[in-house]
């Protein structure tokens, strides 16, 4: 199936590992250019090299600090010199401490509100209206399962990725008129280095092996396994494409079927 992809241009951020370094891939791979972000150059170009040597011309990069004043506009500026006006911007950021809500503090809240949140409102911001103009635009939010279902110990991450799906939500309904879609992507247990992150948390806090809490957490997704990172980038290039041109405002779960509601 041809995704409409060749030519057009994307800004990925997270782009250097996991979640973010798949979907990049993905698009890679359907012909488009893209521009990774992350806050190392180290980690950036390491990703690029181990791209097949056929994608690397067109993997572009970009070192981005999330938490730095003014990121938004910073990083539209700076992947609009790598590839030009961005056609797909894939909003992806990494996730905050675990614990438990009772232990939360309003100073952790808001620094990471400053980290997850705002820079992405305001970079989707600066790049909507070119998308806008031009009559198209795939706007992608990474989230998580936790704005569907709540996990338990990451309250910071289920409030703060929420505050984002309602947003994107809201944009939506305003700019669908103008060939723009806005779309969150709530990945499950994907195999990535965060999730084994939280893997490693719950053994501690439970005496097990993270051998065990994984096998354990697989036994409960109806598809019996962790995702992996090609199966995710797969579902995000399908929505950059021109046949999702009718999805917007949704939630995609990818999770194997792990969230029981409808």
């Amino acid at each position: 199936m041809d995704l409409g992809l060749a030519g057009r241009t994307a800004l990925v951020l997270g782009g250097s590992q996991g979640l973010g370094l798949g979907v990049a891939r993905a698009l890679l791979e359907e012909g488009a250019e893209v521009a990774i972000a992350s806050r190392s150059l180290e980690g950036l170009s390491a990703a690029r090299a181990g791209l097949a040597e056929a994608l690397r011309p067109r993997c572009r990069l970009v070192v981005a600090d999330l938490g730095a004043p003014g990121a938004g506009e910073t990083i539209a500026a700076a992947a609009r010199q790598e590839v030009g006006e961005i056609d797909i911007l894939v909003n992806n950021s990494g996730g905050p401490p675990t614990g438990l809500p009772s232990g939360v503090s309003p100073a952790e809240m808001q620094a990471q509100f400053g980290r997850m949140v705002e820079p992405l409102i305001a970079l989707t911001l600066a790049l909507l209206p070119g998308m806008r103009a031009r009559r198209f635009g795939r706007i992608l939010t990474i989230a998580s399962s936790g704005v569907v279902q709540p996990i338990p110990h990451l309250p910071i991450s289920n409030s703060l990725r929420s505050a984002l799906v309602g947003f994107m939500k809201t944009l939506a309904g305003e700019v669908a008129k103008d060939g723009v879609t806005v779309n969150v992507l709530a990945p499950g247990r994907i195999a990535t280095d965060r999730t084994r992150t939280l893997d490693a948390a719950a053994a501690v806090r439970s005496g097990r092996s993270e051998a065990e809490v994984a096998k354990e957490s697989a036994a409960g997704i109806p598809a019996g396994r962790y995702g992996t990172v090609e199966e995710f980038g797969a579902v995000a290039a399908f929505l950059a494409g021109r046949g999702a041109s009718y999805v917007t405002g949704s939630v995609i779960r990818v999770d194997g079927g792990a969230i029981r509601s409808i």
